[in-house]
């Protein structure tokens, strides 16, 4: 079962919780409130879409994310065209087309 961070809205307790995805939110264990709500602590850091990182570390160079966009557009367009038409895909995504 997953773990959850809860924080109570009305003393402002902040605490942890396991239970199941569809369960109801717990109460409070500080006050017992009911008005509580899920607190995220920290979001995952990875990305879709490109299949190799551009750069060496977490902060790349606009340089080096240009090249990286230069180099995943052709293929990006490729899949777009094949699944939607070159058509929809002109309409819709026109910066494929700037080179």
């Amino acid at each position: 079962m997953p773990l959850y961070d809860y924080r109570c809205n009305a003393c402002e307790q902040i605490w942890e919780a396991r239970h199941g995805f569809d369960a109801p939110k717990p109460n409070c264990p500080n006050c017992e409130s009911q008005d509580t709500q899920k607190h995220i602590t920290q979001a995952p850091t990875f990305a879709r879409g490109m299949l190799t990182p551009a750069g060496t570390s977490r902060k790349q160079s606009k340089e080096e994310l240009k090249s990286k966009w230069a180099e995943e557009t052709p293929k990006l367009r490729k899949q777009l065209e094949q699944k939607l038409g070159k058509d929809v895909v002109k309409r819709n995504a026109p910066t494929l087309y700037d080179d």
